[in-house]
């Protein structure tokens, strides 16, 4: 993931996210910007688009006719972790690979606003150790019902499942090619086991 935009103690919001170049891809966590893409970052490889985009079509198939819909990065998402906050004023702003939200109203057209049900992440070197420590602690902290990180090069996979006591527990792991029921999702799988054209 991209180093901080500045090497300030400055913290953003959404709303000056929105003044940057529009060839550029950020984040922000608690106000502190991660370029994602942009004319300096390298594009993600080729296996990450696949399985990014096959796992998007199985979510678009399984819930079609559904109130729930799946988005694809790149689209912000609004977290809104303080009270008072605004879909500009907050400044957690996350663009997951692949999420769903259940609440159309959560959509404004420019952003998702609050937690989606689900989320999920395809690791790549430059993503890994963010997914699983910053972003985990942001979706849990922000109600996130179920979180699946996915490695396409070893078919590793993880989900983290929010509990009663609104904290995940220990992950569910595979270390194989595999089908994984969603519990936020009744009746949604995902089919780790299928072959890319381009494997």
């Amino acid at each position: 993931m991209g180093e901080p935009k500045m090497q300030t103690e400055e913290r953003y919001t959404y709303k000056d996210l929105l003044t940057w170049p529009e060839n550029e891809r950020w984040e922000l966590i608690h106000g502190v910007p991660f370029q994602l893409e942009g004319p300096q970052m390298a594009a993600p490889s080729t296996a990450h688009q696949d399985w990014v985009l096959e796992l998007a079509h199985q979510f678009k198939t399984q819930l079609k006719g559904k109130p729930c819909k799946p988005y694809v990065a790149p689209v912000d998402v609004s977290l809104l972790h303080r009270a008072g906050d605004s879909a500009e004023t907050t400044d957690t702003i996350v663009q997951p690979d692949v999420l769903v939200v259940c609440r159309r109203e959560q959509d404004t057209g420019k952003a998702i606003v609050g937690a989606p049900v689900f989320v999920l992440e395809v690791q790549s070197a430059s993503t890994a150790f963010r997914d699983q420590t910053d972003k985990l602690k942001l979706y849990e902290e922000a109600g996130v019902q179920e979180y699946l990180l996915f490695n396409p090069i070893n078919f590793t996979a993880w989900i983290f499942r929010l509990g009663p006591n609104g904290r995940y527990g220990k992950p569910e792991v595979w270390m194989e090619r595999t089908v994984i029921e969603l519990a936020s999702l009744p009746g949604v799988t995902l089919d780790l086991t299928v072959e890319l054209a381009l494997e």
